[in-house]
């Protein structure tokens, strides 16, 4: 099955290599529609079948380093403990389709888990480790999950105590006895040790390897053919920033193939060594990281717990990694580091930008001073798996930068207007994507489910964009981030990009605040090179001539960081309600 795409893939790619992967031709494309046709076939398999067939071909070679850890396994040893894991597993009670919750930084304990899970059947929920306790409470009783892997702390997060006052009733029960009145589903707490003491409520994470007996190694075994592709095997929370979030289900199927996909458009083969500074617990991590490098046989790279822009330079360097994945601000964040100019980063080629616009001044340094010149953009959802267009390494910078790149196979994309209605390319509406990447819905949700799928299958995406007569896509806004001064759309990327240009300005993020006469006004929010200086006038002034005078800034406010998530997107809406407030304005 995997063996014959992989034979043929090489041959087919010719076609149009990479992201521009598509055999039907979009020269001349007249209305916003296209489709990944393509003669590489979707992949009908599980992780855990996907799994044992790399390690069958790589078992000597190196599968993961985490750095931070000390771990530097093969594909035979972590194949070991992913099976003693997952045994575990069933060992406690839990059986496919139940849900294990994971609260932890990157680790190796946090991929093991991810293999393991799959291949039991159990169902994978992501936790933010960013989460404070309402939001754990609600994502454990969400989709009422039985157990809960979790790390000891991280950064300013002490889970242990979290966990305490959450279910207080670890106090008193042995592991597995739990009786939670606030969590009724919840049984088991496994906790990844650090050395400390052992907690009497809670399981040992490296106990569960040996708990298993002959006969439930036998069942893990037997569960190979009785675990389907179209089974949910994870689930993801969407951000939340307008209502609680939403839990985001997706089967194997989803993201197998969209892991292959976005291996085949970076050109990945088995000697690929991929950096993951991104987190796991997201779809760049756990999807473009670990499950691209295992559908491809490459190693998998953590340099540390969190991003660390040393961490990952030095990880770099040291592993000679020839792909990175990262957000636009982890990589301004490398790039403008002290000690940048020491590291021999030539063993770069290509990776991911995904997560948010990449400025052209950024692509260029990324270009000539990391060498990535095979790096490529990514562009879609949690709720599609999540990539839907991916630029090619082959792409000039122009399409790197103004563009998201061509459909993925086997996915469908069509632009509309607010009537549903599929708009000419090059008119701006809607992106709607369907196709195998679609999740089946939110966990146990239906009105939320059908409101962001149709009858037909095709899922919203919220942001506005463009598609060009060969297929590209430019993204031209959020629908919620489009802001409208007296009667004008105004699109907060094309100002940003405007300002990226200043030799002075870093980084900037653009909003719109509530005026009395206009509606809206613009706000730019930016953080300027080190050791530079500028005035709101001096921005005024370079924006005057070269966008129309109504996308000029009103307001200016010069910054050092962000509002952030721990992924590394810009919370827009955080910055909305500081600067309203700032500035004694009233909310529409």
């Amino acid at each position: 099955m995997a063996e014959q795409v992989r034979k043929s893939r090489r041959s087919d790619l010719q076609l149009n290599a990479g992201g521009s992967m598509n055999a039907l031709s979009t020269e001349g494309l007249a209305r916003s529609y296209v489709h990944g046709a393509s003669p590489v076939p979707l992949i009908g398999g599980t992780i855990g079948q996907m799994f044992d067939h790399t390690v069958a071909r790589r078992s000597e070679d190196e599968a993961l380093v985490v750095r931070h850890q000390g771990v530097r396994w093969s594909y035979a040893e972590l194949k070991q403990r992913v099976d003693a894991l997952a045994a575990g597993f069933l060992s406690l009670g839990l059986e496919p389709g139940d849900r294990l919750g994971i609260l932890s930084p990157n680790n190796a304990e946090w991929i093991v888990t991810q293999f393991a899970t799959a291949k039991a059947g159990i169902i994978l929920v992501n936790i933010n480790p960013a989460y404070r306790l309402p939001e754990l409470r609600y994502a454990l009783s969400k989709v009422r999950c039985k157990a809960l892997v979790t790390a000891e702390r991280f950064k300013e997060s002490d889970y242990v105590s979290m966990l305490r006052e959450l279910v207080p009733e670890i106090d008193d029960h042995k592991a597995g006895d739990l009786n939670s009145s606030s969590l009724p589903d919840l049984r088991w707490l496994i906790r990844i040790g650090d050395g400390g003491d052992p907690h009497p409520g809670m399981l040992e994470f490296a106990d569960l390897a040996d708990r298993a007996a002959p006969e439930t190694h036998n069942r893990l075994q037997s569960l190979d053919q009785t675990l389907q592709f179209d089974d949910p095997i994870n689930i993801q929370f969407t951000s939340g920033t307008t209502g609680a979030p939403k839990a985001a289900t997706l089967t194997h199927h989803n993201i197998v193939n969209n892991a292959f996909f976005v291996g085949e458009a970076m050109n990945f083969g088995e000697n690929e060594r991929l950096c993951i500074p991104v987190p796991m617990y997201h779809c760049f991590g756990m999807v473009l990281g670990s499950l691209t490098c295992l559908m491809h046989g490459a190693a998998m790279v953590l340099p540390s717990a969190g991003f660390d822009a040393l961490a990952t330079l030095e990880a770099v360097e040291a592993e000679r990694c020839t792909a990175i994945h990262g957000v636009p601000t982890m990589f301004i964040a490398e790039l403008e580091h002290p000690e940048f100019g020491r590291f021999d980063l030539s063993s770069l080629r290509t990776g991911v930008i995904a997560g948010a616009p990449c400025p052209v001044a950024l692509m260029r340094r990324l270009i000539s001073e990391m060498h990535l010149s095979e790096i490529t953009i990514a562009y879609g959802m949690t709720e599609t798996g999540p990539v839907s267009f991916e630029t090619s390494v082959h792409d000039s910078l122009e399409h790197k930068v103004e563009t998201v790149g061509r459909v993925l196979p086997h996915t469908e994309v069509k632009i509309v207007d607010p009537e549903g209605r599929i708009v000419p390319a090059g008119v701006p509406g809607e992106l709607l994507t369907r196709g195998y990447c679609v999740m089946p819905g939110y966990w146990e949700d239906p009105e939320k489910t059908g409101d962001a799928i149709d009858e037909a299958h095709w899922i919203k995406s919220g942001d506005i964009a463009t598609l060009d007569a060969e297929g590209y896509c430019r993204i031209v806004g959020r629908l919620k981030d489009m802001l409208i001064r007296g009667g004008e759309n105004i699109f907060p990327r094309e100002i940003e990009e405007f300002l990226y240009q200043h030799p002075k300005i870093e980084d900037v993020q653009v909003i719109g605040v509530p005026d009395s006469k206009y509606g809206e006004e613009v706000c730019a929010w930016i953080k300027l090179h080190r050791g530079e200086s500028m005035t709101e006038d001096e921005v005024r002034a370079f924006c005057k001539g070269g966008i129309a005078h109504f996308k000029i800034p009103r307001y200016i406010k010069f910054v050092d960081n962000f509002p952030m998530t721990v992924t590394g997107k810009v919370q827009k809406f955080v910055m909305r309600e500081q600067m309203t407030a700032e500035l004694g304005l009233e909310k529409n």
